[in-house]
């Protein structure tokens, strides 16, 4: 198998969309080799399969409710069915709802590999999201004492349908600083189920997508415990969402932390 399945005209496509919306340029996995937590010596910690017919509230809870961007995140927008947890981005009457869930209170970590199983969203416009952030992110402006929000992945369908894209925040405020979007190419991600991963050591974040490595980075380096949000998420202007099909939906079929 290629993991990069570039052809000269996806090339072209992707390298005029990243320009035209001032993102880095998309980039294939830093090699053949795929890695899995298992193998490297990591140790299952925590999990959820998101079996039954409801979210479990011992691991999640569904994460600022009311008024986000131009929608309204609403329990009624997260439904947990047939072994998957759905993340629905969807109008009720002259409403938008969106829908996120977190372990805020429930369970944080710091250091190891946060992994989640899902397909992404259909339509561009609204994104879907797997992330970590820290309790005390607006607090203060060095990562290692006030923490990072790590996006391990977004899906923004107008970057093009076989891109994921990942980035660091921290220091929330007037002095917010960022690595900027960094964007992972793998052909047929936007299909299906694929796998997205962060390995978080002291010394840097490794971002991966069905096992293959994308991104080291060593900015924004949070050394505290952060817990973990799933989100289909909103852009700020009505005139974003002109593509979007209602309604659309994050699955999620699992969401696994290991540890060494």
């Amino acid at each position: 198998m290629n993991p990069i399945g570039f052809t000269l005209s996806s090339l072209l496509t992707i390298l005029a969309a990243s320009f035209c919306m001032a993102q880095r340029p998309a980039q294939g996995p830093m090699s053949d080799k795929r890695y899995f937590p298992e193998e490297m010596g990591y140790k299952l910690i925590w999990q959820d399969e998101f079996e039954g017919d409801q979210l479990d509230t011992s691991k999640w809870r569904v994460r600022g409710i009311g008024p986000r961007a131009i929608a309204w995140v609403s329990e009624e927008a997260v439904k947990v069915e047939d072994g998957y947890l759905k993340l629905y981005a969807m109008q009720k009457d002259d409403k938008y709802l969106s829908s996120a869930v977190g372990t805020h209170g429930l369970f944080m970590a710091k250091y190891g590999w946060f992994e989640c199983r899902a397909q992404v969203q259909k339509s561009p416009g609204v994104w879907s999201a797997f992330w970590i952030q820290s309790t005390d992110i607006a607090k203060g402006e060095d990562p290692a004492i006030y923490g990072a929000e790590i996006d391990i992945m977004e899906c923004f369908r107008k970057l093009g349908d076989d891109i994921i894209s990942h980035n660091v925040h921290w220091a929330y405020g007037p002095n917010q600083k960022s690595t900027g979007g960094m964007q992972s190419y793998l052909k047929g991600v936007g299909e299906g189920f694929h796998t997205f991963a962060l390995e978080w050591l002291p010394d840097k974040y490794v971002f991966y997508i069905d096992g293959y490595k994308f991104y080291e980075v060593t900015q924004g380096l949070s050394h505290i415990e952060e817990y973990l949000i799933l989100s289909m998420e909103y852009p700020s202007k009505l005139e974003e969402i002109t593509k979007t099909v209602f309604p659309d939906v994050f699955i999620v079929d699992y969401v696994r932390v290991y540890q060494k």
